[in-house]
């Protein structure tokens, strides 16, 4: 139905809107069990995207860490090394 909601937070660069966004449309389509939403559902879903979007992006900001940041690049230089070793491409 969806992709893996991946982590957002203690990145560099820091998560873009459009991820944050993305994010919460993954989980909204995921605990509503639907892809698109009939035209009666369609303001209630649209309603909780963004307000999910707002609440993680207010998250992410007042988050701390003791961590270095992570490096994106790093990061999905990883996730291809375990998908690689899981799926055997």
């Amino acid at each position: 139905m969806c992709r893996n909601i991946r982590p957002l937070s203690n990145f560099e660069p820091p998560a873009t809107d459009d991820e944050i966004r993305a994010a919460a449309l993954q989980y909204v389509r995921k605990i509503s069990g639907t892809t698109k939403p009939s035209r009666a559902n369609t303001e209630a879903f649209d309603r909780a995207v963004e307000e999910i979007a707002e609440i993680s992006s207010r998250l992410l900001a007042e988050l701390v860490t003791t961590a270095p940041p992570k490096d994106r690049e790093v990061e999905a230089a990883k996730a291809r090394e375990r998908a690689a070793l899981r799926y055997g491409t």
